[in-house]
Parts: structure tokens; sequence; C-alpha cells
């Protein structure tokens, strides 16, 4: 059986598509992350996954042997709601800027 791909790769898929996600209100905000973050990042975007927009990119392997590829930054614009991929465990990291953020969901990675 040959090996399974990896869902997490980089893409030649235009950004304007994985933005296009994002609609009403949402659209401005997924412009403005796409700025910001190219601007803290500074790394061109690239769409992973199909609906990820990542910015800059890593290789991993963990002690299992398992290895891939993540953007540095990464995001993922919806019409409800966008989605955040920070370092593990953020909200333990920086509890005093999960604060003031308000109300908000998080896992271990997602914002």
């Amino acid at each position: 059986m040959p090996a399974k791909s990896p869902a997490m790769v980089p893409s030649d898929l235009p950004v304007e598509t994985a933005l296009d996600r994002a609609i009403g209100p949402r659209r401005a905000e997924a412009n403005e992350l796409v700025a910001l973050l190219e601007d803290i990042s500074g790394f061109t975007p690239v769409v992973w996954a199909g609906r990820i927009i990542g910015f800059g990119e890593y290789k991993y392997k963990y002690a299992s042997g398992h290895s891939g590829r993540a953007p540095v930054l990464a995001y993922a614009p919806g019409p409800a709601k966008h989605t955040l991929y920070l370092s593990e465990n953020f909200t333990q990291r920086w509890p005093e800027l999960c604060e003031q953020l308000g109300s908000y969901k998080a896992s271990k990675v997602c914002l």
C-alpha cells in the first residue's frame, strides 16, 4: 500500500481563493490578518491544505519518526470565525494577552 500523502503541504492555490471563504465583515478581517501576519513574519502568504493561509515554513520530526512541514504562522479564514494557529499551549504561555481578547475558544494550538 502506498504511503499516505501528508495533508499539510503548501499548494499553488491563490490566496484570494482561500480568503473567499470569509464573507461580509469577516472578509475585511481576513484581509487585515493577511497584511498583519505578512508584516510580522516577513513571509509571503501561501495556501496550505487547500484552506489555511501560512507564512514561512519549518520542518519537524518527532521521536516516533513522524515528520512533516508546517507554516511558521497560519490562519484559516471562515464565514463565521477565523482560526489562528499559534504555538503550543499559548493560553498558558501568555495568559495576560489571552485575557485581553475577550470571549474566545482555544485548543492546544488553535485560537
